[in-house]
């Protein structure tokens, strides 16, 4: 019997960490080692060239025995010589491939066939988080001795002589028992297996071959009216191997990426925009990335995760990588896959946050400019695609207090009052009056309502375009852009648009005047609900409208009540836009009051009143008492008859 030895790391403690602190998932297990098998075989494929060896039928195995409780990875490899067990094995994160990589790099070797995944020497014993016995049969390449290597993980290991047939490694993993919080005997199934493979190392470049379960019509009975069926087992490669993405673009099919965007993404749908391109730098990477065609299934939600899945070297590192994409493109689906990131010793992090965000830079800039491009070049894609995901570049431009909003003015899209269709700031612009400073904007609680506000027909009537809002996260956008194109943005519905010509300020500032009383009354009939009445020319046909003065505007009065009733804004007072309550000198009630202050000032009261819930209407506020409201109404009605 061999003699039992000792890790060579600190002490059983440090070994008991590895397993258990450093993974998140145990089914990581099956990714490390498959990828220590496929660097055992660049190693060999190294190995053959320099001594004109023939390569052939390099593979990764995969068996599993459910009687025995045994699950076996082996690889036709480098392989490891006695000294390399323990060296490699009995020396807790002593890594041969980052020794075999940093050895190359002396030698200034082509990077690309050294291209290897192993580094940091502990994803071996991650076979210990599922395994309470491990045993490791190898043989080196251009050596007649084979070598056991066993252990539990605990007490030290053994090395003895074996028999093996060929070069390579194998590794028997006897599974630990179920228990309550985990069900080991999972890594026995084959759906199982397979369904990790292709999670993690579909694209490792070796195949990784199993035997499978399948079900074969009796070749006997295929003519018959019952032909029967038998189990047997089939020999079948789980992985793809060759990524798509690493084929040259122009050998890739759009038929193929689509189907590999609805298979590898579950969409049942074609993306509605493709990015593919390759960057060569200080980090290199690839990137496949696709904007889908509508709204995914809980986008919404909280429990969506957003994000790339990330590769590095052909293996799966991450399946959502938020830190790729900014907020703002969060519906971005896709892959990056880079041989330049610095893991950490799991795999499943990077160490230098400086990578990601230089990968994160360049996506940012290629969607960008792909979705201002589309913009120019295909309006009607581009707006089903403002109509999935619009609110998110909205967000994008008054998150971060505005910092991303130069990046996205130009892929803002609006309803214009003028026919009714989707505009960018850039065509209002260029459409606009030579004498028009502002650009306007007016909010309501429908588009409809909207563009039927008062003041929209009054600045149609001078020639101009209003932008029709009906989000009240478009308020916090035109806060945020404030200008654009050196052209302020101005609430239609909020301070003095200076629209009317000098004879005509003349001419209402003489009718104000001549109205002080009457105006007067009708603010004091109103309890200080507005801060001031007063006649206007920016309305046509409706004889009453509500004003915001400067600052705080309605739409933003609306959020904060939205917030407090939702208890964001507890012990807060209620913020609210300062009202200005104007009138139509031209319209008949305007004449009605008149009258009615000198012969009946209760009725002008009560006109006064119902004028001034009128106009919360408009706005989109609720009135105090819809009851009264209702019976003011009603007498106003009768009093007529």
């Amino acid at each position: 019997m061999a003699e039992k030895k000792e890790f060579k790391a600190e002490s059983k403690r440090l070994l008991d960490l590895m397993i258990n602190s450093i993974y998140t998932h145990k089914e990581i297990f099956l990714r490390e080692l498959i990828s220590n098998a496929s660097d055992a075989i660049d190693k060999y494929y190294y190995y053959a060239l320099q001594n004109h060896e023939e390569v052939k039928d390099l593979e990764i195995r995969i068996d599993l025995n459910e009687e025995e409780r045994t699950l076996t990875i082996s690889d036709n490899g480098i392989g490891m010589s006695e000294e390399d067990l323990e060296e490699n094995l009995g020396t807790i994160a002593k890594s041969g491939s980052l020794a075999f990589k940093e050895e190359m790099a002396k030698k200034d070797e082509d990077k690309d066939e050294i291209d290897i995944i192993g580094q940091f020497g502990v994803g071996f014993y991650a076979a210990f988080m599922v395994a309470d016995q491990v045993k490791v049969i190898t043989k080196k390449a251009g050596s007649e001795d084979a070598f056991e290597w066993e252990s539990d993980g605990a007490n030290g290991y053994t090395i003895e002589p074996a028999i093996r047939e060929g070069h390579g490694t194998t590794i028997e993993l006897k599974l630990k028992a179920d228990d309550d919080t985990e069900t080991y005997s999972q890594y026995l199934e084959s759906y199982t297996i397979t369904d990790l493979v292709r999670k993690y190392s579909d694209f490792i470049r070796y195949p990784i071959k199993m035997n499978v379960s399948v079900e074969k019509m009796i070749e006997e009975t295929k003519d018959s009216d019952t032909p029967e069926f038998e189990t047997v087992q089939e020999e079948k490669t789980l992985n793809s191997m060759v990524p798509l993405w690493k084929r040259p673009k122009s050998e890739v099919k759009d038929e193929e990426l689509s189907r590999f965007y609805k298979e590898q993404f579950h969409d049942y749908t074609d993306p509605l925009k493709t990015i593919f391109f390759n960057v060569e730098g200080n980090v290199s990477f690839t990137a496949l990335l696709f904007i889908p065609s509508h709204v995914p299934a809980g986008f919404y939600s909280q429990e969506y995760e957003a994000g790339l899945q990330l590769y590095s070297r052909g293996v799966r590192i991450m399946e959502h990588c938020e830190e790729l994409l900014p907020p703002f493109l969060r519906f971005v689906k896709g892959i990056v896959d880079s041989q330049d990131l610095s893991l950490n010793i799991s795999r499943e992090m990077l160490q230098h946050d400086h990578q990601l965000r230089l990968i994160k830079n360049r996506i940012e800039k290629k969607v960008l400019n792909e979705l201002g491009s589309m913009l120019a070049k295909d309006r009607e894609q581009y707006e089903k695609f403002w109509k999935n995901f619009g609110v998110d570049l909205k967000f994008g431009v008054y998150n971060n207090f505005g910092q991303d909003k130069d990046k996205l003015e130009n892929l803002l899209l609006f309803y214009s009052s003028k026919d009714k269709k989707l505009v960018t700031l850039s065509e209002y612009v260029d459409h606009m009056p030579e004498d028009q400073k502002d650009i306007y904007y007016v909010t309501g609680a429908s588009l409809d309502t909207a563009d039927r506000l008062p003041i929209v027909k009054k600045i149609m009537a001078r020639g101009m375009q209003v932008l029709l809002l009906d989000s009240q996260i478009d308020e916090f956008v035109m806060q945020t852009l404030q200008q654009y194109r050196e052209h302020p943005l101005k609430n239609a519905v909020q301070g003095d648009l200076d629209l009317d010509s000098e004879e005509e300020k003349q001419e209402l500032e003489k009718t104000n005047e001549s109205n002080k009383d009457l105006l007067g009354f009708i603010k004091d009939s109103l309890h200080g609900e507005v801060a001031e009445v007063r006649l206007s020319n920016r309305l046509i046909d409706d004889p009453v409208m509500l004003v915001a003065g400067d600052g705080l505007s309605f739409e933003m009065e609306k959020v904060y009540a939205a917030m407090a009733a939702q208890n964001q804004m507890d012990g807060m007072p209620p913020m609210k836009a300062t009202r200005i309550l104007e009138i139509n000198p031209k319209s008949d009630i305007f004449h009605t009051l008149q009258t009615l202050y000198k012969t009946d000032e209760s009725k002008a009261k009560e006109i006064s009143e119902v004028l001034y819930d009128q106009a919360l209407l408009i706005e989109g506020f609720a009135i105090k008492d819809p009851i009264e409201y209702s019976r003011r109404i009603c007498s106003l009605i009768s009093s007529q008859e």
